[in-house]
């Protein structure tokens, strides 16, 4: 079966609508990639190997892909993924993809087959639908493309115009490969590093007193000194600054924010580094540490992004044989408006600090965030994210959110995504969906089509640098 893009795709399948949507589309697809949230490593572009192979590249590590193979029953084994235990073979790469491309199907529809249709079509020139008779045929055509001088990392990074791109790094990273690639000349984009606190401020996470110790470590405090650990945390996040980072990035289950003085957390952190907190004490504290966080962001300039409402590892045995970001991470229904009054009590509308909320849960958008977000001067509402980073879902976000509080008060596109290569993918959907959505509003004589192709620029490269603080 033939393979192929259509050059309209996603946008309005009503005549009249489809023609101001490729307009808008038009004025807006090759506009450079402001990337703020992601999972690209660093040393993907300070190193600028070739891939290694199609596997390696776009399956093994892809768990939008992964889980749904293994939900028809492929063993994760089976896709190239190791089994931490060593009980199970790994199957060799070109096995793997065989196993990919016999399940071509299972795909259809879904965000993930849009985004590796692109690849496929627009990256490595592929014209055929994968399946098990071409598997290997397809397999050694992507793997002489990524052969090429011109499909390393840092040649890619420039094809697909990416201006700015923000990585997501550990507090106690030293940050070399970003100092290494800004000092570089012959390198000229920009990539930021990303303060990612989450197993600093969470006890219940398994790795919080190995972290807290290192931290201890590294600034000369007590173990249990929480005022050290705070100086700590300070002195981290000035070390990111000083490096280019623009914001700082919270994975929580809940956006919870809790207001305690300094001796009560004190006491919880003390209990917290000997492992004797209870879970809801645990969540107090972590609650207490967002609000923290907040106040750092309000100092020290960094952009605050809540990622809320991801049960993390749901399948126990699963992790147990081959770790995390494995496919079993599974959305919670997730609340903010009792759960972040706290935090904006205190800082919701002091202009320069800026919080983007995220959600897995769509019926926050319209009920909580799109409300708060239409008061809260420091708060933006963050783009789809990870289970709605589809097509439909980005329609139903904009419909949610807009009414109440426009599209200004949104952070613009961010792909949030470990995948390189399906950076220009995901970019390109969300700018036909916009451009699909603000044709509607023009054809319902809603808003006219000059104030379209202006939000349809700004929300791809004002609305980003202004959140950003780019």
């Amino acid at each position: 079966m033939e393979l192929h893009s259509d050059p309209d795709r996603l946008l309005p399948v009503d005549p009249r609508t489809r023609d101001i949507a490729r307009g808008l589309y038009e004025s807006v697809a090759d506009l450079p990639i402001i990337s703020p949230h992601g999972h690209v490593d660093p040393g993907l572009l300070l190193d600028d190997e070739a891939f290694p192979n199609p596997t390696e590249l776009l399956l093994r590590y892809d768990h939008y892909v992964t889980r749904l193979l293994h939900a028809s029953g492929i063993p994760l084994n089976e896709l190239s993924i190791p089994d931490r235990s060593g009980g199970a073979p790994t199957a060799d790469p070109r096995a793997a993809w065989r196993r990919f491309c016999e399940n071509w199907h299972l795909f259809s529809g879904t965000a993930s087959g849009y985004w590796l249709r692109h690849e496929f079509t627009e990256l490595f020139g592929l014209t055929e639908q994968p399946d098990a008779s071409n598997a290997d045929a397809i397999y050694d055509r992507i793997q002489e493309v990524l052969e090429r001088d011109s499909f390393r990392p840092r040649a890619l990074f420039d094809e697909f115009g990416i201006e700015f791109l923000a990585t997501t790094d550990d507090p106690l990273d030293d940050l070399a490969p970003h100092q290494a690639l800004a000092a570089d000349p012959s390198f000229t984009g920009r990539v930021a590093p990303t303060f990612r606190p989450d197993a600093y401020l969470n006890p219940a996470n398994p790795a919080f007193v190995g972290n807290i110790e290192r931290l201890a470590a590294w600034s000369g405090s007590a173990v249990d000194d929480y005022a050290g650990y705070i100086s700590a945390l300070e002195a981290r996040r000035a070390h990111f600054v000083a490096n280019g980072a623009v914001s700082a990035d919270h994975g929580v289950l809940q956006p919870l924010t809790y207001d305690l003085d300094a001796s009560d957390a004190a006491a919880l952190f003390a209990r917290a580094v000997r492992g004797e907190l209870t879970d809801a004490e645990s969540t107090v504290f972590q609650g207490h540490m967002l609000l923290e966080s907040a106040r750092m962001s309000v100092e020290d300039g960094l952009v605050m992004t809540v990622h809320p409402g991801v049960y993390r590892n749901h399948s126990g045995a699963t992790f147990d044989q081959f770790g995390p970001d494995t496919g079993h991470d599974i959305p919670v229904a997730t609340t903010y408006v009792d759960a972040l009054r706290p935090l904006l009590q205190r800082y919701g509308n002091i202009p320069d600090f800026h919080l983007v909320l995220f959600s897995v849960d769509e019926t926050s958008y319209s009920r909580e965030i799109a409300p708060l977000a239409g008061f809260y001067q420091s708060l933006y509402i963050g783009a789809p994210w990870w289970f709605l980073d589809a097509p439909d879902a980005v329609l139903r976000f904009r419909a949610a959110v807009t009414e109440t509080a426009g599209f200004y008060r949104s952070s613009g596109f961010i792909d949030d995504t470990r995948a390189f290569l399906s950076i220009p993918a995901r970019h390109d959907m969300s700018r036909r969906l916009d451009s699909a959505f603000l044709a509607r509003l023009v054809a319902e004589g809603r808003i006219d089509e000059p104030m379209a192709r202006k939000i349809a620029h700004d929300l791809v490269d004002a609305q980003p640098r202004k959140v950003f603080k780019l």
